[in-house]
């Protein structure tokens, strides 16, 4: 067995090892991935896996082992490579069997040629994803993950930098250097050459962030090759991702945690050099592909890199500070985390309360919002959504602004959307199909479960809105509604199920549906809102912030029931109420306070339905009902 090699550095050596050790037989593949299995279990080993996420590109060896925290954002169609193949050396006749298994280019020495009409040749099938990092990922995520990995990186190109790993953000020294630093150092790096073709690629680092004046037309197709990412302003590099096992496994916007072999063979980015090349390159009686699918196929290879997946995992969540896994294997991790519930809640209920200005009320069902989630579906109806308004916020204030960052702080991924009519007209809300460069061109709703979505429609003024911005609320109201996205094929509408936490703050009700509004009653009014809420967050310890963190996460996964016991006092306590006023509690009110009580127990702790729950969720709903109607007699248009 070749344990000699650099796993990390070489993975290729080892997957050479196998193949040389059992031929032709298919058994080889499956040793190369319980090889990299094993090896991942050892002590903090996935530690020390660099990862694209945190590590620029042009720090990364090529043909290393790599890992990717991703989403996929779209799917291309399978293509086939050379599985097994065969080189003759031009000389001496030596043939010589190669795999082609995790590589994009045929290894061929100086005087071989590769065989096509060897029998020996095998052609197999794989998959590309096109992946871009987790849209809206958190800062903090982010950096606690940079925190973690310990892998020793040093850069490829022509300088030295200050330090050895660097997260995107803050790679930036090359951006403050004068212009004619630049171009040499870019000059340095663009020259190279691959078994004797020479190549004149683009520079090892490439800027993949739009400048804020930029950030929209990102959506729009206005770069030379646009990243596709569904959120503007995004950060970091996309991958084409090769997968060769099980990939029926995985479906467009799974979030996955990858681990493979990088490959960025300046080859790959022949035809995007030149475009006129490309389209001579392309014969079309055997090519139906257009120059421009090509060039969305074959991207240049510093910009958009290879990933060979060796093994990929759905990820749960992207909370680095809970076991990736929630399993009988983290079963200690959770017991001891929830023998210190409660103090937890409390601490996190008086945070809120002061985000929102004193109001506990609205800071109760804010918690039962983070942690509500897509349980289960009902034929088409999602049970679990519960998507809050919260009215009664000031008008053209930073209010929402700072409450959102409150909310940043607090969960992994999260977008805020500014519902202006100029945004609502000119966004791309809806993913749709490009036949031209067949791919799917990505939109604001692109999102991965459990993305904290706030929007601000107090930001909303007097206008007309265009198609587009009808469709854009309609996108809204059917995500809220229904939990799906319809993604635009030009001939038809594919439906993508969904599961995002909206919350909306608007001055009145809301214009959009949503399963609960509670009017904000504030306690307070700060002179400065900015400096209120950043003494806030600074006022909570770091440790404090991360229980927080845990608990928003972990709740979300807890198994919930409710006793034959509970559900008879429930339909007893339904037909006592109704029996009054049926006026006074419809089903639908009756659905709200399971919804309600849910919650409420889970953010308790309490995976079962008490009496004393059910009777807290009564209560609630009581008082948010009151405010609502107080508010109703003060103004008439509030409802």
């Amino acid at each position: 067995m070749p344990c000699g090699e650099d796993w990390l550095s070489h993975p290729l050596g080892i997957v050479q090892g196998f193949f040389a050790q059992n031929g032709v037989n298919p058994g080889w593949e499956k040793k190369v991935i319980e090889y990299f299995k094993e090896k991942l279990k050892e002590n903090n080993a996935p530690k020390w896996v660099p990862s694209l996420n945190e590590v620029p590109l042009h720090y990364l060896k090529p043909n290393s082992f790599v890992k990717f925290r991703c989403m996929i954002q779209d799917m291309f169609d399978p293509e086939f490579y050379m599985g097994v193949y065969e080189t003759v050396n031009r000389n001496t006749k030596a043939r010589v069997l190669h795999f082609g298994k995790y590589r994009d280019v045929a290894e061929c020495g100086p005087q071989q040629e590769v065989d096509l009409n060897s029998p020996r040749t095998t052609t197999l099938e794989r998959q590309t994803f096109y992946c871009v990092p987790v849209p809206g990922e958190s800062t903090w995520v982010k950096e606690a993950y940079v925190n973690t990995n310990q892998a020793r990186v040093s850069p490829s190109t022509s300088y030295t930098p200050s330090r050895h790993k660097r997260s995107y953000e803050d790679d930036e020294d090359m951006d403050l250097q004068p212009n004619k630093q630049k171009e040499q150092h870019a000059g340095a790096r663009q020259a190279g050459s691959v078994g004797g073709l020479q190549w004149c690629g683009e520079p090892k680092r490439l800027e993949t962030e739009a400048s804020s004046g930029q950030q929209l037309n990102s959506l729009n197709l206005s770069s030379p090759f646009d990243l596709n990412f569904p959120l503007p302003g995004e950060k970091g590099p996309a991958c084409l991702v090769k997968v060769y096992e099980d990939w029926d496994c995985f479906k467009v916007n799974d979030v996955l945690e990858l681990y493979g072999i990088l490959s960025v063979d300046p080859v790959l980015s022949i035809l995007n050099n030149d475009e006129r090349d490309a389209s001579s390159l392309l014969d079309p009686m055997e090519c139906t592909d257009t120059a421009e699918e090509q060039r969305v196929r074959s991207p240049p290879a510093s910009l958009v890199p290879r990933i060979h997946v060796v093994l990929a995992q759905k990820l749960q969540h992207i909370n680095p500070l809970l076991p990736a896994c929630l399993n009988k294997e983290s079963e200690t991790f959770v017991s001891s985390f929830m023998s210190e519930l409660s103090p937890v809640r409390a601490e996190l209920l008086g945070f809120l309360t002061h985000a929102l200005l004193g109001d506990s009320l609205a800071a109760e069902y804010l918690i039962l919002h983070l942690i509500s989630t897509v349980y289960t579906r009902r034929d088409v109806l999602p049970l679990g959504k519960f998507t809050v308004n919260l009215s009664g916020c000031p008008r053209n204030s930073t209010f929402t602004e700072h409450l959102y960052r409150i909310i940043q702080h607090l969960v992994p991924a999260s977008f805020h959307l500014q519902m202006t009519i100029a945004n609502m007209n000119h966004l791309k809300f809806i993913p749709h199909k490009d036949y031209t460069a067949n791919r799917l061109v990505s939109g604001l709703l692109q999102l991965p479960s459990n993305t904290s979505l706030v929007i601000d429609e107090t930001l909303l003024e007097q206008g007309q809105l265009d198609t587009p911005g009808v469709h854009n609320v309609t996108a809204l109201s059917n995500l809220i509604t229904w939990q799906k996205v319809d993604y635009d094929f030009s001939y038809h509408q594919m439906e993508f199920p969904c599961n995002i936490n909206v919350f909306i703050t608007s001055e009145g009700r809301s214009l959009l549906p949503a399963d609960c509004q509670i009017h904000l009653q504030p306690q307070l009014i700060p002179p400065n809102m900015e400096e209120y809420m950043n003494s806030l967050l600074s006022a909570v310890l770091p440790s404090v912030l991360n229980k927080f963190r845990i608990y928003l996460t972990l709740l979300r996964f807890l198994d919930y029931s409710i006793s034959d016991e509970i559900t008879k006092a429930v339909e007893d306590d339904f037909v006592e109420m109704r029996k009054n006023d049926p006026q006074s509690i419809t089903a639908d009110d009756l659905h709200q306070l399971l919804i309600v009580a849910r919650f409420l127990s889970l953010s308790a702790g309490q995976t079962t339905l008490s009496r004393e729950r059910w009777l807290r969720a009564k209560q609630l709903e009581s008082l948010r009902r009151t405010r609502l109607q107080q508010q109703k007699c003060v103004n008439g248009n509030e409802l």
